[in-house]
C-alpha cells in the first residue's frame, strides 16, 4: 500500500531528521505540513509544484509531513535533541592509521565473503545484471528509505502523482522532488530481483590501460640496465641469421619447478641477474668429469650448449692476406675484420697471413685493439713467416679444449720457411675444428708442385696429437682433414688465371665489379678442384669480387711494371666437414681498402653447426693471452684519447676573420 505522495506505506518506517537545526528545524516542518493541508483543498491528496532544479543539494533535511499524513503511514516521531559539542581526539600515528585502513579492508573483504549472504554488498555480487550508476553522496534519510523501498515495487516511483501548486513552490515540494530525483533512477532500474538488493554499477570515466604480459617491471629492468637501444635485436637477428641471443635456462627453470610461465621466467631471470639463475642443488650434483654428453651440469653438454646457442651455430671469420713482408701495418683494420655486413660481429675470428710483418708480436695486438675488449686470443702460432691467430668471445673460452698446433715445410730446404703449411686445432663443445693456413709454390705454370704441396700437407701435418678424435671411424691416417668434423683451409694457393694479361684486362672493364664468371672459367684451383686432384671433399663460396692479386702497392691498379703480371685468384678459402650442411657460408669477399700490399686481404663469414660433447677431454679451462688483451685495451683507449684531443686542438685552434 502507498500514501498518497507515492511513498510506500510499512511498519517500522522511520524518518530521521538532520542534526542541523535541532527544534527550529522540527517548528519549520510542522508549518510546512499545515500548508500542504491547505493546498490540498481536504481531499487528503497533497499536489506539489513544479519540481526544483537537479543541482538543488541532497544533503537539505526533509520536513515532516502533516499530522493525518504522519496518522496513516505510521511515522514515529523522533524528539528532538541539541546538537553534540564535538569530542576532541588525539592524532593518530602514522602506524594506527595504517592499521586502521587495513582494518577497513578486512572488513570489506569479510562482507563479501559472507556465507549466510546477509549483507548487501553480497547479494549485490552474485547477481547478474546492475543498475545504472548513482552519483552522489546520500544523507542518513536517504539509507532509511532505501531500507523500506526494498519490498516495494521497482516502478513505484512512476505512479506517484505530480502536479502544479497552485500557489508558490513550497519546500516540502522541493525536497520530495530532491528524493524523488535521486532515487528514480535506482527504483526504475530495478535495483534488486528475486529479493536480493544490488549495488548500483560504476563505471569507469575512463578506458583502462592495456594489461602487459611481461610482469618484469620497469624498474627491474632499468635496474639491471637493459640498453633500450638493443630492444629489437631478438626479431633482427631472427629475422637475419636465424638466431637469437637466448637461454636454456626457461626450460631449465620450467622442468625444476620455480615458475610456471614465462612471465615468472621473466620475472625471476630481472628479480636476480641477466644471468641465469643456478639452485644451490644444481651446484651440489654438478660433476663436470663424468663424460656424460646428457648430463645435468655438464660442461660442454646440451644444456650448456642450447644455452649459449639455441640453434646451435656459431659464427666464425676466416680471413687470410699476404702481408708481403711488409714493415708498415694499415692505419685502421675495421674494414678488414669487421665488414658493415652483416650489422653482427662473429663469435670467433681465425686469421691466417703468409710473408707476415716482422714485428709479429705488434700484429696480434693490433688485431686485439680492433676486435676490442669482447674477444680474446685463445691461441696463436708461426711457421717462419707464416702466422695464425684464433680469437673468440671471451664468454666462449670455457668451452674449447686444449689447442694444439703442427706445422709442415714444403721447401727442399727445410730451413727456409716461407713455403709451407701451419695447422692449429682444438674442439668447441663436441665439434673438433681445424684450420690451416699455406703458402705454396709460385709461378703461372706450377701446377703440378701446388698439388704436391697439398698431398704433403694432409700427409704429414700430425694433428690432434692429446685431443681424443669425435669419430674415429671416419678418420684417415693418410690424411688430416678427415680426422676433425670442421676443416678450414685458407692462404696463399698461388693457383692463377691461365690466360694473357690483355684478355683479363678487357674482362675486368666490361665487369668492373661483380660479374667475375668469366674470369673463374680460366681459373687453375676451380679447374683441378672439380677434377678432385686437390682438395678433395672440399667446397669454396661463390665468388663475386675482383682478383686479389697483383696490385701495385697503394693504388688499386693491377701490376704495372715490366712483368705485367696477370691478375689471379691467389687467396682463397675453402672449407669442408664430415656432416652435410654443418658450414654454410654467409659472405665471401676481400678487403680493397687495404693497400699496404700487393695482394689485398680474403675474408669469408661461416655458420657453423656445433654438436655437445663430454667433459672427459683435456680442457683449456679459460686460458688465453692476458698480457697481449691488456696491451690491446690500454692502446685502444689510449688512441681515442688521442683522437679526441686531436679534434679539440682543432676546433680550438680554428680562426675566425670578421670582413
Amino acid at each position: 500500500m502507498s500514501t498518497p505522495n507515492g511513498f510506500p506505506q510499512h511498519p517500522g518506517t522511520c524518518v530521521t531528521r538532520s542534526t542541523e537545526g535541532g527544534a527550529v528545524q522540527d517548528l519549520q516542518a510542522k508549518k510546512a505540513g499545515k500548508a500542504a493541508k491547505k493546498e490540498a483543498g481536504g481531499n487528503g491528496v497533497l499536489t506539489f509544484g513544479d519540481p526544483p532544479s537537479v543541482g538543488t543539494s541532497l544533503n537539505e533535511t526533509l520536513k515532516l509531513l502533516p499530522d493525518e499524513l504522519k496518522a496513516n503511514m505510521k511515522i514515529k516521531s523522533i524528539t528532538p535533541r541539541p546538537p553534540r559539542k564535538p569530542r576532541l581526539e588525539r592524532a593518530a600515528s602514522l602506524d594506527e592509521k595504517s592499521w586502521r585502513r587495513w582494518r577497513r579492508f578486512r572488513t570489506s573483504q569479510e562482507s563479501l565473503t559472507d556465507p549466510n549472504e546477509t549483507s548487501s554488498s553480497n547479494g549485490s555480487l552474485q547477481e547478474a545484471s546492475l543498475s545504472p550508476p548513482v552519483r552522489g553522496r546520500a544523507s542518513p534519510c536517504h539509507q532509511c528509505c532505501q531500507q523500506n523501498s526494498l519490498h516495494s515495487s521497482p516502478d513505484a516511483s512512476e505512479a506517484s502523482p505530480m502536479g502544479k501548486s497552485r500557489g508558490g513552490t513550497s519546500d516540502l515540494g522541493k525536497r520530495a522532488s530532491e528524493i524523488s530525483s535521486a532515487f528514480g533512477g535506482l527504483l526504475r532500474g530495478k535495483a534488486f530481483a528475486g529479493g536480493k538488493p544490488r549495488l548500483s554499477q560504476i563505471m569507469p570515466a575512463r578506458p583502462l590501460p592495456p594489461v602487459e604480459l611481461n610482469v618484469a617491471s620497469h624498474t627491474l629492468r632499468t635496474a639491471n640496465r637493459i640498453d633500450s637501444d638493443c630492444a629489437d635485436y631478438r626479431l633482427y637477428s631472427q629475422h637475419k641469421f636465424g638466431r637469437v641471443s637466448s637461454s636454456l635456462s626457461d626450460t631449465r627453470l620450467h622442468s625444476n619447478g620455480m615458475v610456471y610461465d614465462n612471465c615468472s621466467t621473466d620475472s625471476m631471470k630481472s628479480t636476480f641477474s641477466l644471468l641465469t639463475p643456478i639452485r644451490s642443488k644444481d651446484v651440489r650434483s654438478r660433476s663436470y668429469l663424468e663424460g656424460s654428453l646428457l648430463a645435468t651440469g655438464a660442461l660442454l653438454g646440451a644444456e650448456e650448449l642450447s644455452r649459449y646457442f639455441p640453434d646451435r651455430n656459431i659464427g666464425i671469420f676466416v680471413a687470410t692476406w699476404n702481408m708481403q713482408g711488409q714493415k708498415e701495418l694499415p692505419v685502421n683494420l675495421d674494414d678488414f675484420l669487421l665488414p658493415t655486413d652483416p650489422d653482427y660481429a662473429q663469435d670467433m675470428y681465425v686469421i691466417g697471413v703468409q710473408e707476415g710483418c716482422p714485428d709479429r708480436r705488434e700484429w696480434e695486438i693490433r688485431l686485439q685493439e680492433t676486435l676490442g675488449p669482447h674477444y680474446v686470443m685463445l691461441y696463436s702460432a708461426a711457421h717462419g713467416v707464416l702466422y695464425m691467430s684464433v680469437f673468440i668471445r671471451r664468454d666462449l673460452i670455457w668451452f674449447c679444449s686444449e689447442v694444439e698446433y703442427a706445422t709442415v715445410t714444403t721447401r727442399i730446404v727445410s730451413q727456409i720457411k716461407t713455403k709451407g703449411a701451419l695447422g692449429i686445432s682444438f674442439t668447441f663443445f663436441g665439434t673438433s675444428f681445424l684450420f690451416i693456413t699455406s703458402h705454396f709454390t709460385s709461378g703461372d705454370s706450377k701446377v703440378n708442385e701446388r698439388k704436391l704441396d697439398y698431398n704433403k700437407t694432409i700427409q704429414a701435418l700430425t694433428l690432434p696429437k692429446n685431443v681424443p678424435d669425435t669419430n674415429p671411424y671416419r678418420s684417415s691416417s693418410s690424411d688430416v682433414t678427415t680426422r676433425f668434423d670442421e676443416v678450414f683451409w685458407f692462404g696463399d694457393f698461388n693457383f692463377r688465371l691461365n690466360k694473357d694479361r690483355e684478355t683479363v684486362d678487357s674482362i675486368l672493364n666490361q665487369n668492373p665489379e661483380t660479374d667475375v664468371s668469366k674470369l673463374l672459367a680460366y681459373d687453375q684451383l676451380t679447374s683441378e678442384m672439380s677434377r678432385g686432384s686437390i682438395f678433395k671433399g672440399f667446397q669454396e663460396a661463390d665468388i663475386n669480387f675482383r682478383p686479389s692479386y697483383k696490385f701495385d702497392i697503394g693504388k688499386d691498379s693491377y701490376d704495372t711494371t715490366s712483368k705485367q703480371r696477370t691478375p689471379s685468384y691467389t687467396d682463397r678459402v675453402v672449407y669442408r666437414s664430415r656432416y652435410r650442411d654443418d658450414i654454410h657460408a654467409v659472405k665471401y669477399s676481400s678487403c680493397p681498402g687495404i693497400k699496404t700490399s700487393d695482394h689485398r686481404p680474403v675474408f669469408a663469414l661461416f655458420r657453423v653447426k656445433v654438436r655437445p660433447g663430454r667433459d672427459n677431454i683435456p680442457l683449456a679451462a679459460g686460458q688465453f693471452d692476458r698480457e697481449l688483451y691488456l696491451i690491446g685495451i690500454k692502446r685502444r683507449i689510449t688512441r681515442e684519447l688521442q683522437k679526441r684531443q686531436e679534434q679539440k686542438d682543432q676546433k680550438s685552434s680554428s680562426i675566425c676573420s670578421v670582413s
